[in-house]
């Protein structure tokens, strides 16, 4: 089992930044897909970000140009910079991933992610 940890939310004006951090202790984030999902309130969650281990990323419409997905190997971190945020952007953001690649549509889908994190919240007001 990979314990995915997540770390870096707040509150935030809207406008503001944040960076949220994904850890992996004890594990390799080379060869997984990795993404971030939230869950706005009253609504499923959705994927937002993802990387493959070639460093490809996707995005959701509602972050494109505003969040940028990264990885640092080396370091066994993932992240999610989020600049510009507004207010629909609050609720829980979860890391997840799984072996394997993204998948063009698939890596929106949370039922193809085997591992999760218990999530940071992100507060924008």
């Amino acid at each position: 089992e990979v314990q995915l940890v997540e770390s870096g939310g707040g509150s935030v004006q809207a406008g503001g930044s944040l960076r949220l951090s994904c850890a992996a202790p004890g594990h390799t984030h080379s060869t997984y897909c990795m993404a971030w999902f939230r869950q706005p309130p009253c609504k499923e969650r959705e994927g937002i970000a993802a990387i493959d281990h070639f460093g490809g990323t996707s995005y959701a419409e509602s972050v494109e140009g505003r969040f940028t997905i990264s990885r640092d190997e080396s370091k066994n971190l993932l992240y999610l910079q989020m600049n510009g945020l507004k207010p629909e952007d609050a609720g829980p953001y979860y890391c997840a991933a799984k072996n394997g690649p993204c998948g063009f549509e698939s890596w929106r889908r949370e039922d193809t992610y085997n591992h999760w994190g218990q999530g940071t919240q992100v507060t924008v007001s």
